[in-house]
């Protein structure tokens, strides 16, 4: 959700002057790799599958360390003679055993945060490696979390420790020996975390009770099949809330909001938002993919993150102009489009963000009508780049994507997927982004399990739903960095038009004509089509703004804004 738009930035100073409360040093930077989440996983690592994790953590909120021990269960697929995991290397391995042998110096390596175990003896197929490693140190403290990851280790107004961790960038490795991968989630996941009392800490999944001793905490929570970089450290003196929503599948989704004491009445507020945002969600798709465990929210230091079950929040309880939270909504969004539903890789982010972002429209839709969708398209479509394609075929890191096609991942995705659900119809659509969420088009509660996916299985089953070839429709938004052309010229009373794309390919994407008052539809076979004009006829093409083309004038004013923003901080 690193989202750097101009919506967001309007909540950099609050998030600015919570951070300025940071005044230790920060540790020693990671390497590149370590920063770098989503690097190709090793053979070690496609050989073998992560059952179980359990992560304890001792924070302290005084020397901003952290104390800590992995318990890592892993099932060979093919005989290993090593693992590899990844930990930044400013979190040094006091200890690690495997299946109870304590493994000599030699056999632990940890150069680069590429943490490299030699068993004691080789695994078979089928055989499993119960790791434990102990390790300590200061984990990295971000700079401006969410869009730079690591802590955050301020305190609230009233003077209290406040902790958070936002990785998604950087990567679980950050904190704990993980698998930073897409790819890398452990089928169940208990993490304890221990601070001074009488701190509170709102975790991921199911609570399983809390232990106090010595003037210290120790929070329990377990949940299944967690993004790495879902799991999240929220620790401040916080209460909380506690509702149940009665889904339409059945079932009774637990709620909980944590807020800071002073912030009781906003978070009310904020919590009543989260029976439409369910109902909305469970309506068009299907049931909350977290149903047995929660739908939960924690008020953060920071602006906010899909961390699963427990999404950090912190927009100041401010509503939109719309008349909600955008960014409780974007985040809630990833409960299904980033947690339920999870990318192979990097390369196909826009699964994540493209849909997550799409939700807001789409909400404001359902909740509003259609000039707020219309609206809400358009406040996306003018933050579009267009400088690098959004799928490149290949493997990416978070980084690289971040660097490259970056913002438009979430909006030129979000546009593209308002294009497409006007080409093929409401049925189609979602019944073909159900197929791509839960694998099946009846979810039903315990009916389904979280999925991997790509950008290639979904154009699959959109072809598989309509029954017809949709490759053109995706590799010309997906594969290039400029957007579809519409060229326009005028023979006397005829009208041309052709859709140009970079490679000069076919694009046969149907175009509406207003022509005075009566739209007519072209279906552009093999991406040209004509219409005759009557005199001193007017004309727009696609008026009801039905696909996303290249528009000049949008880059006149997103060239004027830029200039205009650089004048005025060269001015300061």
């Amino acid at each position: 959700m690193k989202l750097k738009t101009l919506a967001l930035l309007c909540s950099m100073l609050y998030v600015t002057s919570i951070q300025a409360q940071n005044a230790l040093p920060a540790s020693s930077q990671p390497t590149v790799f370590t920063m770098s989440s989503g690097t190709e996983r090793t053979a070690e690592q496609l050989a073998m599958v992560f059952e179980k994790a359990d992560l304890s953590l001792k924070l302290d909120p005084e020397t901003r360390s952290i104390q800590g021990t992995a318990l890592l269960v892993f099932s060979a697929k093919s005989e290993l003679k090593r693992l590899a995991l990844e930990l930044d290397k400013n979190l040094p391995v006091e200890a690690v055993s495997i299946n109870g042998v304590v493994l000599a110096a030699d056999a632990i390596s940890n150069a680069e945060g590429r943490l490299l175990l030699i068993l004691p003896k080789p695994l078979k197929t089928g055989e499993k490696a119960e790791v434990s490693i102990r390790y300590q140190g200061v984990p990295r403290i971000a700079k401006r979390a969410p869009w730079d990851g690591g802590f955050v280790w301020t305190k609230t107004p009233t003077g209290e420790p406040w902790i958070a961790s936002a990785v998604q960038g950087e990567g679980c490795d950050l904190f704990w020996p993980c698998i930073d991968h897409p790819m890398g989630k452990p089928k169940l996941m208990n993490v304890h975390i221990t601070v001074p009392a009488p701190l509170v800490v709102a975790g991921n999944g199911v609570a399983q009770g809390m232990d106090e001793k010595e003037g210290w905490r120790t929070y329990h929570w377990q949940t299944k099949n967690p993004s790495t970089y879902g799991i999240a450290i929220n620790v401040g003196p916080y209460e909380s809330l506690e509702s149940e929503y009665q889904s339409r599948f059945g079932n009774r989704i637990p709620l909980r909001m944590w807020y800071l004491p002073a912030n009781k009445e906003k978070a009310q507020g904020l919590m009543a938002e989260f029976a439409p945002m369910l109902d909305f969600f469970e309506s068009k798709f299907g049931p909350y993919p977290f149903g047995d465990e929660k739908m939960g929210v924690v008020e953060t230091p920071h602006l906010g993150m899909e961390h699963q079950t427990i999404n950090a929040y912190g927009n100041d309880y401010i509503k939109s102009a719309h008349g909600y939270d955008w960014l409780l909504q974007h985040e809630f969004a990833h409960e299904w489009f980033g947690n339920q539903l999870t990318n192979e890789n990097w390369d196909d982010f826009w699964l994540h963000e493209g849909f997550g972002s799409y939700m807001q429209p789409l909400y404001l839709q359902y909740l509003r009508g259609e000039r707020d969708y219309q609206v809400a398209l358009h406040e996306q479509r003018i933050r579009i780049v267009n400088k690098f394609p959004m799928v490149t075929g290949h493997s990416m890191s978070e980084h690289d994507v971040s660097n490259g096609p970056g913002n438009d991942v979430y909006f030129k995705g979000s546009n593209l997927l308002h294009t497409l659900r006007g080409l093929i119809g409401d049925e189609a659509f979602f019944k073909a982004v159900r197929l791509l969420v839960y694998g099946r088009n009846d979810p039903k509660p315990g009916n389904f399990s979280p999925r991997y996916s790509t950008s290639k299985e979904f154009i699959q089953i959109v072809n598989q739903v309509t029954k017809k070839d949709w490759n053109w429709f995706f590799k010309g938004y997906l594969t290039h960095a400029r957007l579809p052309e519409v060229l326009e010229q005028r023979e006397g009373n005829v009208l041309h038009l052709k859709w140009k794309l970079p490679d000069d390919s076919e694009f046969p994407l149907p175009l509406q004509v207003r022509v005075n008052d009566k739209i007519v539809n072209l279906a552009m076979t093999h991406g040209v089509g004509k219409v005759s004009l009557p005199p001193n006829a007017t004309y727009t093409v696609d008026p009801g703004a039905r696909v996303l083309k290249h528009e000049p004038h949008l880059e006149v004013w997103a060239a004027d804004a830029a200039a205009r923003a650089k004048a005025r901080a060269k001015a300061k």
